[in-house]
């Protein structure tokens, strides 16, 4: 009777080592699989992806604008132009703080609403207004916004604030920019943060599916916007104590051979 519990605990025992064996040689060969988040676009095939139309920036109050005023004229253009001695390219141009009102005081033409306008429909309504009055016959107009950008925060290489240069920017330029995510960000669940009339906006984005991406309203940047790269959860455990022990081969490895001895010494 002994000799037959003794022969039943042994198998016993053997039965727990094989099944601790099992259990590391099963998470070490998922540890050696290839992630499936980390590549971009899975989707992508020969195909057209439709998608929305880019946002045309929109001047906005509070916001800085060069105005450049050319014309044939040179002390007509100094007249617009004198704000500031020079720009980048050595000529005058004119700084202006667009009011909370959205309003701009322009040399002769006076108090001008811009806010809503567009950088182009803004130098046409220049143009129009100098040629309709009689100021100029041949002004070349040209507008930027001067604060234009974005910021991108999280799991990137070089997070900070970068300068919107074109209405057509799009999320994956932007993060381009900020030298791409970092291995440890997730690429499901990017966000894009966004200030609008009605209050806070957020989109989630997938970048790993392109055909969805697209169609998202938050795929085309805007002044002011956040993008924010989540860290996946490999980077979230390790703001613990032995967060990612457990994903560790060799602590399985470890577990395996501390019960084998404890077996050792129990049917010692």
């Amino acid at each position: 009777m002994i000799n037959l519990i003794t022969e039943m605990i042994g198998k016993n025992h053997l039965k727990l080592i094989l099944s601790v064996a099992v259990i590391a040689l099963t998470v070490a060969m998922t540890g050696c699989k290839t992630p499936k988040n980390v590549a971009y676009f899975q989707d992508v095939t020969e195909n057209v992806y439709p998608s929305l139309p880019p946002n045309q920036i929109k001047i906005e109050p509070n916001d800085r604008l060069s105005i450049v005023v050319k014309t044939s004229d040179v002390r007509l253009s100094q007249l617009f132009n004198k704000t500031l001695p020079s720009d980048r390219l050595g000529e005058g141009y004119s700084d202006y703080i667009v009011t909370p009102e959205g309003m701009i005081d322009f040399p002769i033409l006076g108090p001008l609403k811009v806010a809503g306008m567009n950088r182009s429909e803004l130098a046409g309504f220049i143009k129009g207004e100098l040629i309709g009055k009689g100021y100029a016959k041949d002004p070349v107009v040209t507008v930027d916004i001067i604060n234009l950008g974005f910021s991108v925060l999280g799991e990137v290489n070089n997070a900070g604030y970068y300068g919107l240069i074109k209405d057509e920017m799009n999320v994956l330029e932007a993060l381009a920019n900020a030298g791409d995510l970092t291995i440890q960000g997730q690429r499901e669940n990017v966000k894009v943060i966004r200030r609008e009339n009605d209050g806070i906006h957020t989109y989630s984005l997938d970048l790993t599916n392109l055909s969805e991406l697209h169609k998202s309203p938050g795929f085309y940047v805007k002044q002011g916007d956040v993008i924010y790269v989540e860290p996946n959860g490999q980077r979230k455990r390790e703001t613990t104590t032995n967060g990612n022990a457990v994903m560790n081969v060799s602590f399985w490895v470890s577990v395996a051979s501390l019960l084998t001895t404890v077996i050792v010494l129990i049917k010692k």
